[in-house]
């Protein structure tokens, strides 16, 4: 299983404080540092420095790495125009030596749309298509030839398709628990399907349908990664791991049930139950970002059980 740590920027988190979880992330053998890609917070506490852009957080993070992979979970299509985006997450990919990832959907917080002038159509499932189209066009297109598009809420006319990212392809993340039209993106564009914070019990069924609809457009089913996005809060006693869940104002008894929460055994078997249904991946959301010790326990008591 590969672990990543997934970061929630927006609820009060300077760069210097995502630089430190980062450099943990790293040193301690994590495969990726991750971050949403919000503008305000959310709930009630105090904001903190406020939000910090997805892309600029990442671009330095990408020249202080040296290992990990980068990316978003998720950009929402609202902030970016998709070739503005295509050129964003290229320049990180050089800047880190080939370590960006890009998960990308239609966004639902509209309160941060108001917050900060953001346009926020009702229905956005076709915008989020027609980036997915137009992102892995201009990536995918030969050096020298140019790219064209004609939609219903983009075009684009002979674009150099510059600048090319070090990797070919972008590892592209796709994800929801839609039963019809995310399953078939993903099987179209995505290298990654993603369930974030699955309901017990559905996720067999979620990745059913994606390898149904991979099957449907003849790709192999095996060429996506299966992957899943779980708040995490655990401790070497009861009493730390209730700390942790009062330290991020959740319930310990609600933790254990929708996250990966409790003893590191309980964490263990949680994340074994999650393998045995064909999650492969996870991201685990640290929301206590100054409590670096947390990362430590989760790198020595329960990773090496489950690598």
């Amino acid at each position: 299983m590969d672990f990543r740590i997934f970061t929630e920027p927006q609820q009060g988190a300077s760069y210097d404080e995502l630089l430190a979880v980062a450099k943990a992330t790293e040193e301690l053998g994590f495969d990726a540092f991750f971050r949403s890609d919000h503008y305000l917070r959310m709930g009630d506490g105090d904001p903190g420095y406020g939000p910090t852009d997805a892309w600029t957080t990442l671009a330095g993070l990408a020249r202080e790495t040296s290992r990990i992979r980068l990316g978003t979970l998720v950009s929402s299509v609202t902030y970016r125009y998709p070739g503005i985006l295509a050129i964003q997450v290229a320049q990180v990919d050089a800047m880190s030596g080939g370590r960006a990832e890009l998960g990308l959907g239609t966004g639902w917080f509209a309160e941060e749309h108001r917050a900060y002038g953001i346009p926020f159509p009702p229905k956005r499932f076709d915008l989020l298509e027609e980036q997915l189209e137009i992102v892995t066009g201009l990536w995918s297109t030969p050096a020298g030839s140019t790219y064209s598009f004609s939609g219903a809420h983009y075009t684009l006319e002979d674009s150099p398709a510059l600048p090319k990212p070090v990797q070919s392809p972008v590892p592209v993340i796709v994800g929801g628990k839609g039963a019809k039209r995310t399953p078939l993106l993903a099987a179209r564009f995505a290298t990654e399907f993603n369930i974030p914070f699955p309901d017990p019990g559905t996720t067999p069924e979620l990745i059913a349908g994606v390898r149904s609809a991979c099957e449907s457009v003849g790709r192999d089913p095996d060429s996506l990664v299966y992957s899943a996005a779980l708040v995490v809060a655990t401790g070497s006693s009861e009493a730390s791991f209730r700390a942790r869940a009062a330290a991020i104002g959740r319930e310990p008894a609600e933790l254990r049930e929708n996250g990966l929460a409790g003893s590191a055994a309980e964490v263990v078997d949680k994340l074994g139950a999650l393998r045995a249904e064909g999650v492969t991946r996870v991201y685990l959301q640290v929301l206590d970002l100054a409590d670096l010790d947390h990362l430590d326990f989760i790198a020595r008591e329960i990773v090496p059980q489950l690598g």
